[in-house]
């Protein structure tokens, strides 16, 4: 996960799968996965383990990783997750408050069995963070991109701003200093933002991604455009190497060129065993269609199916896996790849609560914190706009408006 100081972005692991699982074979590549993930570096006691125990035995039966894409108590790749008994917890183990969790957080969860008939689970443990938090140094609106910490940010159709930056892309300007949740697209060197926060008086900044450039006797680094002087460090991961996945705390202020490191540490995902796990995300690591990560998870797809074929299955490519997870790595069952012309098209938003604001005139009303509108809805169930009233309690589903700043719904149901 990412450190933080503080929507249907899809990566998901949670499973259908039982205890009878169908293992054989599973062991002829977990040796080459395991490489798969050393390429990333190594790094190994540093990275928080979820799930993770020495017996060998799961400690949870799902894991989730992903964006929250609704609420209601939240929502991850479609999944309601009970988060009234789960303990908040950042990448450094500091517990928080559920109000932590915003639209868009990436977040990582631990969680008993799903039911797959509702789409249920109870959370046990949620942790959270960021990818980046730094200062704005171009910004590229006609591409949708802009720049922190050297870092390319791609702003999709889905990324979510805070209500400190209403108006999206348009409300930010150089100098600004943001929290960037995100999924590196290693193919095209892309932080692909599912979350942007305004962050005024940060004492620190933060980059999370893979170390290049890697000069021992200097001390530096680079990650992306950035380079990062790491001499005052006083841990310094194990294994620390090129193509190492790390978390960098810096100093706010460049000194000749370089980014001043406080703190460093290991980055790379470790997964511990689970009898269900479902992947959406994005393949940042490829050997061939049997053997790839996502999102810096090893998948052995030796024995899996392919129900839409094998050749979309590339680098950078957005899928969908299932399987068990064995020794931290994902034995998948099935390997799909997802269509994303589909995002910001209706229904990549979900949120469950009661009315209030209610604006029979602007056609909009208040959920979760949200501004609603409602003059676009295509399906009403349970209710009509006529019966739209403060309190009542609604399902709504929709897209993020041009401006990011209001959910556009296309379907509003009852709930009782």
């Amino acid at each position: 996960m990412f450190n933080s100081t503080t929507l249907r972005a899809r990566t998901t692991l949670n499973s259908r799968f039982g205890p009878s699982l169908r293992w054989a074979g599973a062991g002829l590549c977990l040796c080459a996965l395991a490489v798969l993930v050393a390429c990333g570096g190594g790094g190994g006691g540093d990275a928080t383990t979820a799930g993770s125990n020495t017996g060998g035995n799961a400690t949870a039966s799902a894991y989730t990783a992903g964006a929250i894409s609704g609420f209601g108590s939240i929502i991850v790749n479609g999944v309601r997750f009970d988060d009234s008994s789960a303990d908040v917890l950042d990448d450094d183990g500091v517990r928080h408050g559920r109000d932590e969790l915003k639209l868009g957080t990436q977040v990582e969860i631990e969680s008993g069995s799903l039911n797959r008939t509702t789409q249920r689970a109870s959370a046990s443990i949620i942790r959270f963070g960021s990818a980046l938090l730094g200062p704005v140094e171009a910004i590229n609106a006609a591409s949708n991109q802009l720049t922190v910490l050297g870092q390319t940010v791609e702003v999709a159709t889905t990324t979510v701003f805070s209500d400190g930056l209403s108006g999206g892309l348009s409300a930010i300007t150089t100098g600004m200093v943001l929290e960037v949740h995100a999924r590196l697209d290693t193919a095209r060197a892309v932080y692909v933002a599912t979350r942007i926060e305004a962050e005024t008086g940060a004492t620190a900044y933060q980059v999370r991604g893979t170390v290049a450039s890697l000069d021992t006797t200097a001390k530096t680094f680079r990650i992306g455009n950035a380079v990062i002087n790491y001499a005052g460090v006083a841990t310094v991961p194990t294994g620390l190497a090129n193509g190492s996945n790390v978390r960098a705390s810096l100093q706010t202020t460049a000194v000749n060129g370089q980014w001043v490191a406080t703190a460093l540490k290991s980055a790379e995902r470790k997964v511990g065993n689970h009898s269900e796990s479902e992947v959406h995300g994005l393949i940042t690591a490829f050997t061939s269609v049997t053997a790839f990560s996502v999102d810096g998870l090893a998948v052995d797809a030796t024995n899996a199916s392919f129900p839409d074929g094998q050749t979309g299955v590339v680098l950078g490519a957005r899928v969908e896996v299932e399987g068990p997870v064995v020794n931290g790595v994902l034995v998948a069952t099935k390997v799909s790849v997802e269509d994303e012309s589909h995002d910001g098209r209706g229904e990549d938003y979900e949120l469950h609560g009661a009315i209030s604001g209610l604006d029979t005139t602007a056609k909009t009303f208040t959920l979760r914190t949200l501004k609603v509108s409602y003059a676009s809805v295509t399906l009403w169930r349970g209710i009509t706009e006529a019966q739209l009233a403060n309190g009542a309690t609604v399902e709504v589903k929709g897209s993020l408006s041009a401006d990011r700043s209001t959910l556009t719904a296309s379907r509003i149901s009852r709930e009782d």
